[in-house]
């Protein structure tokens, strides 16, 4: 089992800049990726950006490259989501999620452990 715990959302202005932590902790040492998803009210999960084990191989959503930036911190089992240039359509409940499964995949299904979410909001 692996229990992830997100901080770091909050409310925030337009052209502001949030960063966002996933702490995880149990068996981190069989997870392969982690990612960032988002939801926003009234639409479907979507996928944000995913990060492998290694920390070598990182992968956007088109539409958030350049304002996103996912990383980690194994030795802290920390995931990190700097999040630049916000806009209103950036609010969203961010999950962090981590899945087993070799391979980076951007399908929320694939994922099989997930924090509770952190409310990100960006006021116009």
């Amino acid at each position: 089992q692996v229990q992830l715990v997100e901080s770091g959302g909050g409310l925030v202005q337009a052209g502001d800049s949030l960063r966002l932590s996933c702490a995880a902790s149990g068996r981190t040492d069989r997870t392969y990726s982690m990612a960032w998803f988002r939801q926003a009210p009234g639409k479907e999960r979507e996928f944000v950006a995913l990060i492998t084990r290694s920390g070598t191989a990182l992968y956007y959503a088109n539409s958030m490259k350049g304002q996103f930036t996912i990383s980690r911190d194994n030795a802290k089992n920390t995931v990190y989501l700097q999040m630049s240039s916000l806009k209103p359509e950036d609010t969203a409940v961010y999950y962090c999620a981590a899945t087993m499964s070799p391979g980076p995949d951007m399908r929320p299904g694939v994922y099989s452990y997930w924090g509770q979410g952190t409310q990100v909001t960006v006021s116009s």
